[in-house]
């Protein structure tokens, strides 16, 4: 065997145990008369030591020129380190080697294999198999491993069954592009990857399955940031004859149980709210309740003046920011500027000082009175010691704009604190959007989402009005869930369509499988989805997902370890019957 024990197994109780360890050699120090080896695995480091009074001149010499990452196996006896190391738990000891194999040499790494390492991100994804020998990474994919593994537990206690849908699907018109894949035995015609395994899951629905789990990779052709992935990981989920509250109770039992299990931390509450009041009050549908700066509308109490850039405005809106009167003009002039950025887009930002005599200094003073300030005050919930900033323009853009304010001033007074955890559902999502370039409505979530109950008739007069049957999971300010009760009727299901601008021939050909399968007595139904990997990073205390992902892509898509995607050859392309147009 290569080894009897790992790397971070070994204890004082070991001392005088003959052992056998296998690693890398993180690092060594050579004093001429002795040298010490750290050696590693996953499960931690020992050191190793080799000195000219105890150890055979040859081993000594193979042992000076070992280098950074070769893999060793050794053999030798535990002793008691006479320099302890409290950092590690194998610090009370060190092998006395007696015989050493080199089972590989490496190169120098092109960067330095420690937690704090010398390399940037980019060199880091290029050679991604030595990142993962980092201590960030690996452990970020132990956590992932555990969390997965706790929702398998949960959900197989709760009567799931984890049951497998096909890659290779058709392609639809909804939601974001899909990757295709062409067919070689069916020629002129493709494969899709599935964005999600939405219709059939209902399908296993029909099939009397009842209550369905997946642990599923998906894939969505979009553009990218830090938090998006072309490939991601799905917990998805299905359950029959359930209503809304049924599907919150089971996974609000989820989140709590990995929340305890995984963290060690209790919640009890799981508040609710409305997507309108979201928007209203944060800008977002996924809003951070961490911390406050809820929105104040402003409109009645800040136009009506001489102040134009608010009287023309469609919403006037502020947040008081705690303790932000002790910000200095430079200090607001710096934010001034952050929200003017092409990012956000705002021409501007008015500002108030809370002053701690109760007073008011703005920046628009020449136009509104102390009394109006105070009025400010009130609507945004401001204290003295307190700032307000103020933006304005149409409602959806200057929402957005003082959304991502708002959340940039918390990561500077470091009120997102990681350890700290606050669920929350948000409800009743509009059913269809405008979508002004095709100038028609679009499933805001899907095309199955069904409408509330008793709002079915809105769609003839006011389908804008019409709210989801949906909800969504948010965490510390990210969506991690998000599902709905589902259309299981197929003369309803033909209605949606209609309303989202199918023809019937179009429906038929695109989703005919499911109308068919509906026709066989489909049972009421509905189901949630989690991203796995926004999920587990955000229980692993970070905002962004790479580093809990083996092999993630860059943000254009792209795996620059195997250089993919990459050109097919001629030969490929006829097997294909794939015929390049590239724009030049």
């Amino acid at each position: 065997m290569y080894r009897s024990h790992s790397c971070g197994e070994l204890r004082a109780s070991h001392i005088n145990t003959e052992v056998t360890l296998s690693g890398w050699v993180q690092k060594s120090r050579d004093k001429g008369f002795i040298v010490w080896v750290d050696l590693r695995d996953r499960y931690g480091i020992t050191q190793l030591v080799f000195d000219e009074e105890r150890t055979p001149k040859a081993m000594m010499d193979k042992a000076q020129k070992l280098g950074r990452e070769f893999v060793i196996q050794v053999t030798g006896t535990v002793i008691e380190r006479a320099s302890k190391n409290e950092n590690i738990p194998t610090g009370d000891i060190e092998i006395l080697v007696s015989k050493m194999t080199i089972l590989n040499e490496s190169l120098l790494p092109p960067f330095t294999i420690e937690d704090k390492t010398d390399g940037g991100e980019d060199i880091r994804m290029k050679y991604r198999y030595l990142d993962i020998r980092r201590n960030p990474v690996k452990n970020s994919l132990i956590f992932r491993h555990k969390v997965t593994q706790e929702v398998r537990n949960y959900l197989s206690k709760e009567g799931f069954i984890e049951v497998e849908t096909p890659y290779l699907i058709k392609s639809t018109p909804e939601g974001a592009r899909d990757f295709v894949v062409p067919s070689r035995m069916n020629e002129g015609q493709f494969y899709a990857l599935p964005q999600s395994p939405q219709t059939f899951k209902q399908l296993l629905m029909v099939g009397g399955m009842d209550k369905y789990f997946q642990i599923v990779k998906c894939f969505r052709d979009e553009d990218l940031r830090a938090d998006r992935q072309p490939e991601f990981t799905q917990i998805d989920c299905e359950m029959a004859f359930v209503e809304q509250e049924d599907i919150l109770n089971v996974f609000e039992g989820l989140t709590r149980h990995l929340l305890k299990e995984v963290n060690g931390v209790d919640v009890e509450k799981f508040p609710r709210m409305l997507y309108d009041d979201a928007m209203r009050l944060y800008g977002n549908d996924k809003p951070d309740i961490r911390f406050g700066m809820e929105f104040g509308e402003l409109n009645e109490v800040s136009q009506h003046k001489d102040f134009g850039v608010f009287n023309d405005a469609e919403l006037v809106v502020g947040i008081a920011v705690p303790g932000g009167n002790s910000y200095t003009r430079k200090d607001i002039d710096k934010l001034i500027d952050w929200v003017k950025r092409p990012q956000i887009g705002a021409l501007g930002m008015v500002y108030c000082r809370c002053n701690d005599d109760g007073s008011f200094k703005s920046s628009v003073d020449k136009f509104f009175s102390q009394e109006d300030l105070a009025k400010w005050a009130a609507k945004t919930g401001a204290k003295a010691g307190d700032l307000i900033c103020v933006l304005s323009g149409p409602t959806n853009k200057v929402r957005a704009q003082l959304s991502a304010l708002r959340m940039e001033l918390a990561e500077r007074l470091d009120l997102r604190k990681p350890n700290e955890f606050a669920p929350l559902w948000v409800m009743d999502f509009p059913l269809l959007e405008w979508d002004e370039e095709t100038e028609r409505y679009h499933a805001m979530h899907h095309p199955f989402t069904s409408p509330k109950p008793g709002q079915l008739e809105l769609l003839e007069t006011n389908p804008g009005d019409v709210k989801a049957n949906a909800y969504d999971l948010v965490l510390n300010g990210n969506e991690i869930g998000g599902g709905s009760i589902r259309i299981h009727d197929k003369k309803i299901q033909a209605l949606m369509f209609d309303y989202l601008g199918f023809t019937q021939e179009e429906a038929k050909a695109q989703f005919g499988f499911l109308m068919d399968a509906f026709q066989y007595g489909a049972p009421p139904h509905g189901g949630l989805a989690f991203g796995l990997d926004r999920l587990v990073a955000i229980l692993g205390g970070q905002e962004t997902i790479r580093d809990f992902i083996a092999f993630p892509k860059n943000n254009s898509g792209r795996d620059v370890m195997i250089d993919a995607p990459a050109p097919l050859d001629n030969k490929q392309l006829e097997e294909l019957s794939l015929k390049l147009n590239l724009k030049s």
